[in-house]
């Protein structure tokens, strides 16, 4: 998957949406006003790469199975992991840790806000 891949992929996610709190050089993408992803458009080392958020158990065990996938220099190590672009990451798993990232803020959304978020996909209320 490439930058503009990353890219349309998010802004394909129903609620999400693209902005630049950290500078015109940084993409961010947040749901419900929750930051869920990150990207630099002009590293320095020039490979694209992604912040994600992510179970710290899930993400010891993508560590351990693809290169592509580290503790960024950037981000909380216990909820954020990088993920590199134009890696040994297939691009199926890249849009799944995508989307367990908006999972990962959703589920710390306080219940109205879940159930807010829930009914914006079409999801009834399970309550």
């Amino acid at each position: 998957m490439n930058i503009e891949e990353y890219r349309e992929y998010c802004l394909s996610i129903k609620g999400a949406t693209e902005s630049f709190p950290f500078g015109e050089n940084t993409l961010v993408y947040k749901i419900m006003d929750k930051m869920f992803t990150f990207a630099p458009l002009n590293p320095k080392d020039g490979r694209f790469w992604a912040d994600t958020k992510c179970d710290s158990t899930k993400s010891t065990e993508l560590i351990e199975l693809y290169n592509g996938i580290a503790f960024g220099p950037f981000s909380d190590k216990k909820h954020w992991i990088t993920i590199y672009l134009e890696s040994d990451v297939p691009d199926s798993l890249i849009k799944e840790l995508i989307n367990h990232s908006i999972e990962e803020v959703i589920k710390n959304l306080p219940k109205k806000k879940q159930q807010e978020y829930r009914s914006t996909l079409g999801i009834k209320d399970e309550n």
